[in-house]
C-alpha cells in the first residue's frame, strides 16, 4: 500500500482491506438474497460527458457491482445531452424495478443543474444520500440513504473503536457530501460532535480537544501534527495531488501524515485510506435500499 510516511502497523487504519471484507459480505448476502427471495439487486450508473476521473469511476463501479453479483446498468450520454433527456432517464429509471439504486456522476456539464437532477431521483433509490429527503432523515434519526463516504469513516471508526458513544469528535469541513451528514452520522452514535472549518477560531486547538478526528476540507495537510490529541483516531477524507519535480505529482491527504502518525492513536493512509469505502459502500447502501423496496430483512 501506497503511503506517504511510514507508521506503525499497529496504528494505520487499513481502508483497502476493510473494503475488500466489507465486498465480501455484500456478495454473500447477494447471493442470499438470489436463493431465497429469486431477488438480485441493480445498480443504475449514468454517466453524462467525458470527464476522464468520472469515467475511470464509473467503469470501476460497475466491475465492483458486477464482481458481488449485482445487476450493473450503465447509461453513458454525450456532453451534449440536455436537462430534460436526463430527467427523462431519472424518471425511466425509478420506475423501473429491476433498479434499486440510481447514481448520476458528477460534475455534469454546464447546461444542467445538477441540484434538479439530484431532486428527481426516487429517494428510496438514491444511493449516494444527496437527496434532501435522505439529508432529512439523517438529521432527524430516521431510516435514511447515508452519503458513501461518511458511511465508510463510520464503519472505519466502529471496526477500530468500538462504542463510541460519548467520545469527543471533531469535523473539520462542512459539505453536504462529507462533513454535515458525518457529524449526523456521530451524534447518531452519541458523540459529542463540533463542525469546525476555514472560519473557525484557533481551529488547531479545537482539534487538539477531538477523540475522533475527522478531516475533510480539501486542503492539502492542512491539519498539522500537533493539531492532533495524543491517541486520537484521525480519520483523513481528503485526496488532493500536489506536484513533484517528476511532473507525476503524488497524493496526499488533508492531514500532514508523517506527522499526525506520531501523535495518533489510529490513522488512516491516503491513499488506501477512506478512499476504497466509498464504493463498497455504494454497495451496501444499494442492498439495503433493495431489501426496504422489498420488505426484505436480511
Amino acid at each position: 500500500m501506497a503511503m506517504n510516511a511510514p507508521a506503525s502497523r499497529s496504528n494505520l487504519i487499513d481502508g483497502k482491506a476493510f473494503a475488500e471484507n466489507l465486498r465480501k459480505q455484500i456478495a454473500a448476502d447477494v447471493t442470499l438474497l438470489k436463493s431465497n427471495h429469486g431477488f438480485t439487486p441493480g445498480l443504475a450508473v449514468v454517466l453524462v460527458g467525458e470527464d476522464p476521473a468520472s469515467r475511470v469511476y464509473v467503469k470501476n463501479k460497475a466491475a465492483q457491482t458486477v464482481e458481488v453479483g449485482m445487476a450493473s446498468f450503465e447509461h453513458k450520454l454525450p456532453p451534449t445531452t440536455g436537462q430534460a433527456e436526463l430527467l427523462a432517464l431519472v424518471k425511466k429509471l425509478n420506475d423501473d424495478p429491476a433498479v434499486n439504486g440510481i447514481l448520476v456522476q458528477l460534475p455534469l456539464p454546464k447546461q444542467i443543474d445538477p441540484q434538479a437532477v439530484l431532486d428527481a431521483i426516487d429517494p428510496a433509490k438514491d444511493v449516494d444520500g444527496f437527496h434532501v429527503v435522505n439529508a432529512g432523515r439523517l438529521a432527524t434519526g430516521g431510516e435514511a440513504l447515508v452519503p458513501c463516504t461518511p458511511l465508510g469513516c463510520l464503519l472505519l471508526l466502529k471496526d477500530r473503536l468500538g462504542d463510541l458513544s460519548g467520545k469527543r469528535a471533531v469535523v473539520v469541513g462542512r459539505s453536504n457530501i462529507v462533513g454535515k451528514p458525518m457529524a449526523q452520522l456521530l451524534l447518531g452514535e452519541s458523540c459529542t460532535v463540533t463542525i469546525a472549518h476555514s472560519r473557525t477560531r484557533d481551529l488547531a486547538a479545537e482539534c487538539r480537544r477531538a477523540e475522533i478526528l475527522v478531516a475533510a476540507v480539501g486542503k492539502p495537510e492542512m491539519v498539522k501534527g500537533d493539531w492532533v490529541a495524543p491517541g486520537a483516531t484521525v480519520i483523513d477524507v481528503g485526496i488532493n495531488r500536489i506536484p513533484m519535480p517528476d511532473g507525476k505529482g503524488r497524493l496526499v491527504g488533508d492531514v500532514a501524515f508523517a506527522e499526525a502518525a506520531k501523535h495518533a492513536g489510529a490513522i488512516t493512509p491516503v491513499p488506501g485510506g477512506v478512499g476504497p469505502m466509498t464504493i463498497a459502500c455504494l454497495l451496501k447502501n444499494t442492498v439495503t435500499a433493495g431489501c426496504r423496496q422489498r420488505g426484505i430483512k436480511l
